[in-house]
């Protein structure tokens, strides 16, 4: 962290939270990447005489936050209602009662942050978000891990690749130097199959010269499973390819994953990897809990913006008034109902809670929004464990493809420079946490032959660490052991397990075929509500913090245009594209017109 441990952090937090001086006479040190000046408001709102308009963001999350930032640099008044938490599922959370002797809590979380290079957006937002000692912010956070690693169980050896960040670009890119590129890097790193590693190649070929049209129409309806003919391949190249991909990467099944979303983002990932449109190495991860990494940072800039937030609140109701929202019916945090009042709102929750706000009247007005009830959401949640010593892995994320659960996980203690674990956190003896996604709930696991919504919290920890162990521990290496295990922590958003009604209160929002076309904009035919979240229509069509930060914008934007605003407006850096391949895409647009199939697809 720059050399700033958290209690540096917390010492001098106030100096950037300061009046609102503090922050704008060194404004210049911190513009963005754009060239605007942080914490200035826009001449077209800050003219004299001119009460600044009201905004009401409902929801504190990514997309809430990412909305207050933009409206308070541009002059106008925010306040954000949360219910939960500030930073939503991105957040870090203090495990109770874990800190003694003066040590601050163990850090647990909904699930690991990876912000990858393939954003842009996103990063935009943290490197204008003032860090102490950091001349890019709370983006000068991010660190690079190594490598990866594919654990494999039953003795078999294990899949490690070093994550390389070339400082070069290609000078050509064809459809030949492609295929061979990823030919080799299949044969080599996974050690399939040749003709397997030719096939894939080759798929993955078809959707890189596909026109818009085929991707939005035909590999929007076709399952990756299917499109990756996956059915008739080898164990390896299904675990890795298909179910590994999408369970992990866009935490949705291999069987019903449109081809739309899971190709555009390992279309992405490709040109990442050679260097191509990308903010910066493919892997990156926070090099602190995110709290003190990104999001307390955040709300303080904002807070010295003027944001205003309410936390503990509850959004229950938009009445409607004349076309028009007239107030938010919400819960407070004392739990007495009230009507809190703006000229413009911006839902920013997450779908499964925004669509319960949206009466009969306000679904009338939009029939976009009576669209969002055919999304869907699914389980992919996070369990830290505490351990006494530190974890021999590797030095970044691993993915255990056999693991009945789709467990994902990484050894955070050796990303945090800036703190020494042991003197830091819970009772002096804990020196790693071991942060586990688990994606797949509704599989029988190893340990009780039942699926994780079956078992309790207590069985699902034993569970995933007997799945963990089962991965690491199979090459006559004890790489975990049971004596250096302290405790563990599960989301506590997951609720009810091992009872007939589980419930988690912070799903993720999952791609089916089909479901693109069911997501709505960030501007709707109600003139005075817009819409933030990552269910919302944007160029990465993934559920997430990017997501999420780019519909922010795009609400701003629309807010922006609909008062006729002269402020500038957000910028929005749609995924990267080839120029190389667009006469290809061209072509197929012809091919796709004339029903016929991609030059480059075999069957």
């Amino acid at each position: 962290m720059s050399g700033t441990t958290r209690r540096t952090f917390l010492g001098t937090s106030a100096a950037v939270a300061g009046a609102g001086g503090a922050v704008l006479g060194t404004s210049a040190a911190v513009a963005g990447a754009g060239g605007a000046v942080l914490g200035t408001p826009r001449p077209a709102m800050a003219r004299s005489g001119v009460a600044p308009q009201t905004v009401a963001v409902l929801g504190g999350g990514v997309a809430g936050l990412t909305a207050a930032h933009e409206l308070a640099e541009r002059g106008f008044r925010v306040t954000v209602y949360e219910r939960k938490a500030l930073g939503g599922k991105a957040r870090s959370m203090d495990v109770p009662d874990s800190g003694t002797g003066g040590r601050g809590p163990l850090p647990g979380e909904h699930g690991f942050r990876f912000i990858p290079g393939i954003y842009h957006n996103l990063p935009d937002t943290m490197r204008r978000i003032p860090f102490p000692g950091n001349a890019n912010g709370v983006h000068d956070n991010l660190v690079a891990p190594k490598e990866m690693l594919f654990a494999r169980s039953g003795g078999r050896e294990d899949i490690r690749i070093p994550l390389i960040w070339p400082g070069d670009t290609p000078a050509e890119l064809t459809p030949d130097e492609i295929r061979r590129a990823l030919v080799s890097v299949l044969d080599t790193a996974f050690n399939l199959p040749l003709h397997e590693a030719l096939y894939f190649a080759n798929r993955f070929l078809v959707f890189l010269t596909s026109c818009d049209e085929r991707r939005d129409q035909d590999w929007e309806r076709t399952p990756w499973w299917e499109f990756v003919r996956a059915a008739r391949m080898s164990y390896d190249y299904q675990r890795i390819l298909a179910v590994g991909i999408t369970r992990n990467i866009v935490a949705t099944k291999a069987e019903e994953a449109s081809t739309r979303t899971v190709g555009s983002v390992l279309e992405a990932f490709a040109f990442n990897l050679l260097g191509r449109g990308a903010d910066g190495p493919l892997d990156r991860i926070l090099n602190a809990p995110t709290n003190e990494a990104w999001i307390d940072p955040w709300v303080t800039y904002l807070k010295s913006l003027g944001v205003e937030f309410e936390i503990g609140w509850t959004v229950l109701n938009l009445p409607l008034d004349a076309g028009r929202i007239a107030g938010a019916v919400v819960e407070d945090a004392e739990g007495a109902r009230r009507t809190v009042t703006a000229d413009h709102y911006i839902s920013a929750m997450p779908v499964e809670h925004a669509r319960r706000t949206w009466n009969s009247a306000v679904r009338a007005a939009d029939p976009q929004l009576a669209e969002c009830d055919l999304l869907e959401t699914d389980w992919m949640t996070g369990i830290q464990f505490y351990l006494t010593e530190r974890t021999p892995i590797i030095h970044g994320h691993l993915d255990l493809i056999d693991s009945p659960w789709s467990l994902t996980a990484i050894a955070q203690a050796q990303h945090w420079p800036g703190h020494d674990f042991p003197a830091d956190f819970g009772d002096g003896t804990v020196a790693d946490c071991l942060s586990v996604d688990v994606s797949e709930w509704d599989r029988p696991g190893i340990l009780y032959g039942r699926t994780a919504k079956q078992c309790t919290r207590a069985e699902v920890a034993r569970e995933v660490w007997a799945q963990l162990k089962a991965s690491l521990n199979d090459s006559g290496r004890t790489v975990l052991k049971d004596s250096a295990l302290h405790s563990w922590f599960l989301d506590p958003a997951v609720d009810g397990l091992g009872t007939p009604n589980p419930v988690n209160d912070e799903q993720l929002l999952i791609h089916p075929t089909g479901t693109f076309h069911h997501r709505p904009k960030s501007a709707t035919k109600i003139p005075n509500l817009f819409l933030a979240g990552d269910y919302v229509a944007v160029p990465i069509d993934l559920a997430t913090m990017e997501g999420a930060n780019t519909s922010a914008r795009q609400a701003v934007n629309a807010l922006l245009d609909r008062v006729g605003s002269a402020a500038e407006r957000c910028a929005v850096t749609p995924l990267y594209r080839a120029p190389e391949l667009e006469a290809l895409k061209r072509h197929d647009r012809t091919r796709h017109l004339l029903r016929l199939p991609n030059l480059f697809d075999l069957g």
